[in-house]
């Protein structure tokens, strides 16, 4: 496939551009996959709200020396399909599991906030739950303390009146006796 210049400056500017402005970039094989698996492969992604691209490999090169990542060029083995995402749980789960369908879809490696990762890495993060569900449990784990402090100040008052009211009881058993 020819590209005038234009558009290679083009196509290198948009993969600059999305790897800057992800969470996440994962590079995985694309070869060996069919139509419509391919088409399968990017509405999975789509709908986890991945955006999911085929790049040149000798302009992804050029973008990954001008970002400082040329580490990375090293994860292209032949045409490299890349997927971007600000949820770094997502793309490498998505993909994990449609491996398993199609098992010509795999894992390269990526770049996680601007640090080149590996395929095991990758890995790591697919068995994660999703950021919203972490977070959750963050949330959880930091309020868990809050509410024994809580449960504890309310029950100050409490037992302050059953220790009054044990005693107010006990003085009117000592006034009925005498």
């Amino acid at each position: 496939m020819f590209l005038r210049k234009a558009d290679k400056v083009e196509s290198v500017a948009e993969l600059k551009d999305r790897i800057r402005g992800s969470q996440i970039t994962v590079l995985s094989k694309y070869q060996g996959i069919n139509v419509e698996q391919a088409t399968e492969l990017r509405r999975r992604l789509r709908a986890q709200a991945v955006h999911f691209k085929v790049f040149k490999n000798t302009l992804a090169r050029r973008a990954l020396d001008e970002l400082g990542l040329s580490r990375a060029a090293a994860l292209m083995e032949g045409p490299t399909a890349w997927a971007f995402c600000d949820d770094p749980v997502v793309p490498p789960k998505v993909l994990k599991e449609y491996a398993k369908e199609a098992p010509f879809v795999q894992m390269n490696g990526g770049i996680l906030e601007g640090e080149v990762i590996t395929r095991a890495q990758l890995d790591s993060l697919a068995e994660l739950p999703p950021q919203n569900v972490l977070l959750g449990r963050v949330v959880g784990t930091i309020c868990a303390p809050l509410r024994k402090l809580v449960g504890t100040l309310n029950a100050l008052p409490r037992n302050l009146v059953n220790v009054l009211d044990q005693i107010k009881k006990q003085k009117e058993g000592a006034g009925a006796a005498a």
